[in-house]
């Protein structure tokens, strides 16, 4: 049985893909939606780079696998904690080190520590906004200045539905993905500014784009923890009855990462079964 990587494959033929030849750094991206993200553009002719905090065996195993399934890909991981300004540049000059350039960025890593704010201590709160809001500032800020000096590219921040709706329990983590939202827009904007100011007129090639998905509630390994009484009241909220799949925000993502969505920037894409009409 053929898998569905194996099947794009053989749809595609020997067409070249969206983002042949371009290279991605996709944070957080050794599992979860992360890992589907980085298959995704593999599948459509990236080359990829995966950051990851701790966990070697796994990214490693992730490496392998990933390299045995795109053997045209070059694929690579990283390892930083996203959380501190300095890693995440690090690993951004370590990728353009071993793959010779970054054209695309997705801000994927994200952790949660859950507690009501009554029971929420300083670090509980700090070290969420720290990974998931401040480190796709930083990885951006490094990002952003890279691709100007180039006069193209793609940012994509993964949000999450709970920072537009809120959640008994997540305000550190609602806070932190509903930041992500202001980031985005801010940051399209001034790269729009910037890349006038390095005299690459905007309006001319493929751009440098800044946007945002916001998954809904996905089947990963952070869902699998939720007892199935939960699980069905979640389920019963969403309209397409169901919860989403990794690989669902992995299409959206590569959609946005390629040069068709050049038209699209500051905006924010939800990806959630309908669960905020």
């Amino acid at each position: 049985m053929t898998t569905s990587a194996e099947e794009h494959k053989q749809a595609r033929g020997t067409r070249p893909g969206p983002v042949q030849g371009r290279v991605a750094l996709v944070t957080g991206g050794t599992r979860g939606i992360g890992a589907a993200i980085c298959r995704e553009l593999a599948d459509q002719g990236a080359n990829v780079a995966a950051g990851f905090w701790h966990g070697h065996e796994a990214a490693e195993k992730f490496l392998a696998d990933v390299a045995a399934e795109y053997p045209g890909q070059r694929v690579t991981v990283h390892e930083g904690n996203i959380g501190h300004a300095d890693d995440c540049r690090r690993v951004l000059h370590e990728v353009i080190d071993q793959q010779g350039q970054v054209d695309i960025l997705v801000n994927n890593a994200g952790i949660t520590i859950d507690r009501t704010v009554a029971k929420m201590t300083d670090e509980d709160w700090q070290r969420v906004i720290a990974v998931n809001l401040s480190g796709a500032f930083f990885m951006a800020q490094a990002a952003v200045e890279y691709m100007i000096q180039r006069g193209h590219g793609r940012v994509i921040n993964v949000s999450s539905v709970i920072g537009e709706t809120g959640n008994i329990g997540q305000v550190n983590y609602a806070a932190s993905k509903s930041g992500l939202f202001g980031l985005t827009k801010s940051l399209a904007r001034e790269t729009l500014f910037q890349r006038h100011r390095a005299q690459h007129p905007v309006g001319t090639g493929i751009g440098l784009t800044v946007n945002a998905v916001t998954p809904g509630y996905v089947a990963t390994d952070m869902m699998a923890t939720i007892p199935d009484k939960a699980l069905d009241r979640i389920r019963a909220q969403i309209p397409v009855g169901r919860l989403g799949t990794p690989e669902e925000i992995a299409r959206v993502v590569a959609f946005l990462a390629a040069d068709a969505s050049s038209y699209i920037t500051g905006q924010v894409w939800a990806v959630n079964g309908g669960l905020d009409m």
